[in-house]
């Protein structure tokens, strides 16, 4: 018999017992379907992650008194890190010379009111040269200047978010914003950036750094943007700041850093660290789907063969050979578990087109996690299906026979 006719006569036993085939398959189904969504949705968050990191810019790195926090610990260490100030900015600007921006910001949150209007959103003090180091864009006005910034001037940058819920007009330069019971002027408003997991980027107001520790107090912990003139350079830059803070700070040399630096790569390399362990973990769930569903394959053939037997005997009572009658479970097992793979193919895109669809995460559909997914589901059918075939194709045809009458 060849593989054509096995594949056929497969198709139609498979057919014949529909709802027994689908509860078969159900298990691969199922792991294909965990295994493709995660991976794409795992992959679309990289890229969604590092296009987002871009807009900070790869030539930029951050000085803050926290750094980046994973876990209480590191939380509870850093509260008793001194407060980064005016005087090491200064210092950071004298002494980075690599660097072609120093900035330096200090954030907060408070509610903005403008007429009947109010709106909670983030408040950040910034330097005028804010502008030189992000990558945001204005759409109308101007931004900080230095002159604001010297004489702490009561002048903002709003977002388009603020715009949207405090100017319904769309215009908003040249009128006034209450932040904290002060009056300030919109003197600009910034081009949309967008959301990051369903938070948005636009809910900002800037005012003059100067300004701000006026409105908060002197004793808020300023943070510290520095942009080299290319990405090369970054390490340098990153040492010069170092032995600066550590040598303000009269830190000794087996001392640990006492406030944090965090580079775009770091924070890219912490993230992707984070969902290569999601997508292990949805591996090892496949892995444990595909052995369960390889299990109920084997199973539920061997329960096949039980109804079947007399069809064997009498197949090779007019001529099949042992070769024959294994081909034809063999390709019922593997035609099973393909059908699995592909069904939950279907599913996976299907979701991962919903999640691009409400979020703006990318979910790119590889191809090379198709064709590995659909690989893995009928290896999987052939080699549990191995035994229930050797069953079936050493029955001996005339007790096979015999059974149709017990």
């Amino acid at each position: 018999m060849s593989i054509g006719d096995s594949f056929r006569l497969a198709i139609h036993t498979l057919l014949a017992y529909k709802l027994r085939s689908f509860l078969t398959l159900l298990g691969i189904l199922i792991s294909v379907t965990t295994l493709v969504t995660v991976v794409s949705i795992v992959r679309g968050m990289d890229q969604f992650v590092a296009e987002r990191l871009s807009q900070l810019g790869t030539e930029v790195f951050v000085i803050s008194r926290f750094g980046m926090i994973t876990n209480a610990k590191q939380w509870a260490e850093a509260q008793k890190r001194p407060r980064l100030t005016l005087q090491d900015y200064q210092a950071l600007r004298r002494g980075v010379t690599q660097a072609t921006h120093v900035g330096a910001i200090v954030r907060e949150r408070g509610e903005l009111k403008h007429g009947r209007q109010s709106l909670r959103a983030a408040v950040r003090g910034v330097t005028a040269n804010m502008i030189d180091i992000r990558t945001e864009e204005l759409a109308t006005g101007r931004y900080i200047s230095e002159a604001d910034y010297r004489h702490r001037k009561q002048v903002c940058v709003i977002g388009a978010d603020v715009l949207k819920n405090l100017y319904p007009s769309g215009n908003a330069v040249g009128k006034l914003l209450s932040i904290r019971g002060q009056r300030f002027q919109v003197v600009g408003v910034a081009e949309p950036v967008g959301s990051i997991f369903g938070q948005s980027q636009d809910n900002f107001v800037y005012i003059p750094l100067t300004t701000a520790l006026k409105l908060y107090g002197q004793r808020r912990s300023i943070g510290f943007q520095i942009r080299v003139r290319e990405a090369a350079l970054l390490p340098a830059a990153t040492d010069q700041a170092r032995l600066i803070l550590r040598t303000r700070h009269h830190l000794g040399y087996f001392d640990k850093d006492d406030f944090g630096l965090i580079s775009p790569a770091a924070v890219l390399e912490l993230w992707q660290s984070l969902t290569g362990t999601i997508a292990r973990a949805a591996v090892v769930v496949t892995i444990i789907f595909v052995v369960m569903g390889g299990i109920v394959i084997m199973n539920i053939m061997l329960a096949s063969l039980t109804e079947r037997t007399w069809e064997v005997g009498m197949r090779k009572a007019v001529g099949a050979t042992r070769a024959d009658v294994r081909m034809q479970f063999l390709m019922e097992a593997a035609c099973l578990s393909t059908l699995g793979g592909v069904l939950g193919v279907a599913l996976a895109f299907a979701g991962t087109r919903l999640v691009a669809l409400l979020s703006p995460v990318p979910a790119p559909f590889s191809l090379d996690i198709v064709v590995a997914a659909l690989a893995v589901s009928s290896a999987v059918g052939l080699f549990f299906g191995i035994y229930p075939a050797d069953r079936a194709a050493r029955l001996d045809p005339i007790t096979a026979l015999r059974s149709e009458g017990c």
